[in-house]
């Protein structure tokens, strides 16, 4: 009773039905890069069954999987309201997003303030932007003042940033801590520690820490109460906030969660392995760089066809994405897209269609497992013929 459920971070395929409202109407992550870099070639990920879902302009697709199909496929559209990283994994995990979180250009003194003082520190900044901008302006002024540096995003995000010279990251985490705390009363849905180095020129590292919001009881902890353990991998106990989790593995890179992956699979029997690549939204998609991102897809194409080796057929694979990142989109910002979605079981190979929900994951992970209670909301991939 293996299961693995995998994340390809900000991989949409195509606008959702309710992008316009996003101002994301012709956004296609997927698509859009294979217009762009025409001699990309992802055959394992065409083997369990790409071509199907994307649309039939990008014929690339259909000359380049000779191989049979041995997965089920379909596409996934959300049922929340948002389009970021929480709401996409908590709907994955069973949870629809009825009221989205908060977003700020600028934070309310309601909130600045009782950090401030809680913390003992003064931020700067307080405005809007990427990483890559705000570290580049503000960080002199940091260096300078010893003042971390308080910025948000498009996404519903706190982020604070500090050098690691200035503010040792530990520090930085516990004023995280205190900004997460005051946080969940403006309903944001995650505080990003960021800590950063450099001199003139600022990069961060890979220490960020991410404190989420709480989640409502999700499939997570029902698998957790049936005594059987979900791992995760990446940054999904950050997004859970721990909830459900038995045991967390951070990683560093898409590489090193791949590599995690390859370590626990062999050991685990009756578990849920819950992993999630981010590198293709934080290093590819919000910096528009279409180019690593068609080389982010071929390392996980190549790491899937030696991975899929692995797998049983009584083992659950699912693969799927929490939203889009178009990178040659304008902005920087997450795209409302639909997700792809392919599931190994039995050797299996089915047209899963368009699912309604995201959570018909949550529902099939139940049933998989076979939990005393069918999950309330989503439909089992098993159910459909």
């Amino acid at each position: 009773m293996r299961a693995l459920l995998l994340v390809l971070d900000s991989v949409g395929i195509g606008h959702a039905p309710d992008a316009a409202k996003y101002g994301d109407e012709g956004a296609n992550t997927l698509g859009h890069i294979f217009a762009r870099v025409p001699n990309l070639k992802l055959p394992n990920l065409c083997a369990l069954g790409l071509p199907k879902i994307l649309d039939a302009n990008y014929s690339w697709a259909h000359k380049q999987s000779p191989l049979p199909i041995f997965a089920s496929f379909g596409k996934m559209q959300k049922r929340s309201t948002g389009k970021d990283t929480t709401t996409g994994h908590w709907e994955i995990a069973g949870i629809i997003v009825d009221q989205p979180f908060t977003v700020f250009e600028k934070f309310p003194y309601e909130l600045v303030h009782p950090i401030e003082k809680e913390a003992g520190l003064k931020f700067i900044g307080n405005c809007a932007g990427s990483d890559t901008r705000i570290l580049q302006q503000l960080g002199p002024e940091h260096i300078y003042t010893g003042r971390p540096i308080l910025y948000s995003s498009a996404d519903s995000l706190l982020q604070i940033a500090a050098h690691e010279e200035i503010i040792p990251p530990k520090k930085l985490y516990v004023i995280g801590q205190i900004a997460r705390k005051h946080a969940n009363g403006f309903r944001i849905g995650r505080v990003i520690a960021r800590p950063f180095v450099g001199k003139e020129k600022f990069t961060c590292t890979a220490n960020r820490y991410d404190f989420s919001m709480p989640p409502p009881r999700t499939v997570l902890n029902a698998i957790a109460e049936a005594n059987i353990p979900v791992i995760s991998v990446g940054k999904i106990n950050d997004i859970f906030a721990g909830e459900g989790i038995a045991k967390s593995h951070p990683t560093k890179s898409n590489r090193d969660g791949m590599a995690e992956i390859d370590h626990l699979w062999p050991k685990i029997r009756r578990a849920l392995i819950f992993a999630n690549l981010v590198d293709f939204d934080s290093v590819c998609g919000h910096r528009r760089d279409t180019v690593a991102y068609a080389k982010a897809l071929v390392e996980f194409d190549q790491w899937l066809g030696n991975f899929i080796d692995k797998v049983a057929p009584e083992d659950l694979v699912i693969i799927t994405a929490d939203h889009g990142n178009d990178p040659t989109f304008r902005g920087t910002d997450h795209t409302c897209e639909q997700v792809p979605l392919f599931v190994l079981h039995n050797r299996e190979s089915r047209d899963l269609g368009t699912r309604s929900t995201y959570a018909d994951v949550a529902a099939s992970l139940a049933q998989f497992f076979g939990l005393p209670e069918r999950w309330p909301v989503g439909t089992a991939f098993q159910n459909h013929h």
